[in-house]
Parts: structure tokens; C-alpha cells; sequence
């Protein structure tokens, strides 16, 4: 397989998935202002959407969208999308389209550079009311299914990381700053975020 990404973007949720999987896989390293790879080559050649991730499988095809790429890679691992039963693999795709639409977009305003500062203030208020919700989950769990690390983790903990970048403090949310911490000490996303850093 190979992973298309941009260092510190969304796709980091991916890269992790791949070092948990242990699975064989190259990195393929996206500039998104020219939307370029490191050969000078058109990314929208890749995948005309322009952005990341996209994951190449073994035969060729393509897969985008977040959603998509992490819950395929985790049904490479039992347990990844849940215990095999079919209500728990739904509360898996709930929990993806939570950290998705809910955290992810909601960084959205403080990415744009042209954002006027009030609507920025706003976005910021917003995802504050999600982490509300991700602290009152996480009372009574290590993780968001539970005792065990499944695809929603890696997910959260690459949107929980930009919080850095807008000065964003964590430590009122208690459960989410522990569970940030917790995730950061694997040594799959030890390796993705050092991979991540030597390619930026």
C-alpha cells in the first residue's frame, strides 16, 4: 500500500493506522499550497480531489476520504471497528463521523487566513462544546470504545494535536488532555509523528 500525506494534516490518522497494522507500506509526501509530490509530479493526477489522504492498494485502486481509508485499514486488524458485532461496527462509523464533522471541520475558520477574528472566536467556542462532549465520554473509558485503542483513536488524536497550532489549551478538558497524552506514548504514533517531523 501507499499513503498519501502532508505532515501534521489529517492523513496522520492513517499513518498511524499503518504502524499499528505492522504492514508493509510506502509514504508518498503531498505539498498542499502546490499540490505537488516531492518529484514535482501533479497531485491531481493522483487523486483529483487534491487533498489527503488517499490510499493506493496492492492492486492499484484508490481510496480517499478519511472515513473510508481508516475503516478499511482497520478491518486489516480484529477489533480495529469494533468486536465483529454489527451494532458496534455502526458505534465505530458514529464515532469517525464525530471526530470528522464535528472536530475536523470544526477547525475549518481557524485555517483561513482570511477568516475575520469573531468567526474564529466562534469556531474556536464551538469545538470547546465538542471537547465537552469527547470529556464526559472518556470519564469512565481509556479510549472511545472502551479499554482498547480502535480507528477513532488515531483519528482524534491527529485533530486533538492542532489545538498546538491555535494555542488551543487542552487541560480544562481533564479526560481529553489524559487521553491525548495516553494516545502520544504509542509507539506507532511515537514512529508517525518522527516519520511525519524528518519529512516536513
Amino acid at each position: 500500500m501507499k499513503l498519501y500525506y502532508a505532515p501534521g494534516a489529517c492523513s496522520r490518522a492513517a499513518h498511524i493506522m499503518l504502524r499499528e497494522l505492522d504492514v508493509p507500506f510506502d509514504l508518498a509526501k503531498v505539498d498542499l499550497k502546490t499540490h505537488t509530490l516531492e518529484d514535482g509530479s501533479d497531485y491531481y493526477e493522483v487523486n483529483p480531489k487534491g487533498y489527503v489522504p488517499a490510499l493506493e492498494l496492492d492492486d492499484g485502486a484508490l481510496l480517499t476520504e478519511n472515513i473510508a481509508v481508516l475503516a478499511y485499514l482497520g478491518d486489516r486488524k480484529p477489533g480495529m471497528m469494533g468486536d465483529g458485532g454489527e451494532i458496534e461496527r455502526y458505534r465505530m462509523l458514529e464515532r469517525l463521523a464525530f471526530v470528522s464533522t464535528e472536530l475536523h471541520k470544526g477547525y475549518g475558520p481557524l485555517f483561513n487566513p482570511s477568516m475575520p477574528e469573531e468567526a474564529k472566536k466562534l469556531a474556536v467556542d464551538r469545538l470547546a462544546s465538542r471537547f465537552d462532549v469527547l470529556d464526559r465520554e472518556l470519564a469512565e473509558s481509556s479510549y472511545l470504545a472502551g479499554k482498547d485503542f480502535t480507528v477513532p483513536d488515531a483519528y482524534a488524536f491527529t485533530v486533538l494535536g492542532w489545538t498546538r497550532l491555535f494555542d488551543i489549551d487542552l487541560s480544562p478538558w481533564r479526560n481529553v488532555y489524559a487521553y491525548f497524552d495516553r494516545i502520544k506514548a504509542r509507539p506507532a504514533v511515537v514512529q508517525a509523528v518522527e516519520a511525519e517531523k524528518a519529512a516536513a
